[in-house]
């Protein structure tokens, strides 16, 4: 029988039943629709009811989960119109970012291209290893490498906040055809390529059909 979680201990059991729910639900493990119970979060963390349910308070805050008194949570789906939301306001980022570091010395995109380069090869490890959970947080770092080189501290707090729900949106995308994370890689390649040759035009099309054939939407809602 397990121990109830001492006062002291509940704001850190908290953050433990936080983090293990939230990055079950971006990696897909706990997927949309699924009915979640305090009982059995925290019977897996050797936990009280009592931080689970704090946590669980949090996640639907933040718009993960949707709470049902006495039945449980729902783990919320990507919203309606979610996906092209995200994806606009990703290419807006990302494309400014680059088209920033266009207009500094070339040792500040070279710079940029060997961090992703690195990134591509880890995603390449991943894949490889069947590490799915792997691929898509160095899909998500990628990403965010992007923004940073724009040297906007205030854009790129905004594109955190996207992040998670990116992360999450690849994950499910990549349970549907593990196949296609071979495609995105190559397509990561390319946008590199471009940042090397300082096209920035050529960069911001190629992103936006990028991000429109990861998240699931087709070219024809990309024009």
């Amino acid at each position: 029988m397990l121990n109830p979680t001492r006062a002291t201990d509940r704001p850190a059991a908290a953050e433990t039943a936080y983090q293990h729910t939230k990055q079950r639900i971006l990696t897909g493990e706990l997927p949309t629709g699924m009915m979640l119970s305090e009982g059995d979060i925290a019977g897996q963390l050797g936990l009280s009811r009592t931080p689970v349910r704090e946590a669980f308070l949090r996640l639907e805050t933040e718009g993960w989960l949707r709470l049902y008194p006495k039945r449980g949570a729902l783990v919320v789906p990507v919203a309606p119109g979610e996906a092209e939301a995200v994806i606009e306001a990703r290419l807006l980022l990302e494309s400014h970012a680059v088209e920033a570091l266009l207009t500094r010395p070339e040792a500040a995109r070279q710079g940029l291209a060997a961090r992703l380069s690195a990134i591509v090869e880890r995603q390449v490890t991943a894949l490889d290893a069947g590490d799915l959970d792997e691929y898509a947080r160095e899909d998500s770092q990628f990403h965010l490498e992007l923004v940073a080189a724009g040297a906007n501290s205030l854009l790129l707090d905004f594109y955190v906040t996207l992040r998670e729900r990116q992360q999450r949106m690849i994950a499910l995308s990549m349970l549907e055809d593990e196949s296609r994370g071979r495609g995105f890689v190559a397509e990561h390649a390319a946008l590199i390529a471009l940042i090397e040759s300082g096209d920035a035009a050529g960069f911001h099309d190629a992103l936006r059909a990028h991000l429109h054939r990861a998240h699931g939407i087709g070219e024809v809602a990309a024009r």
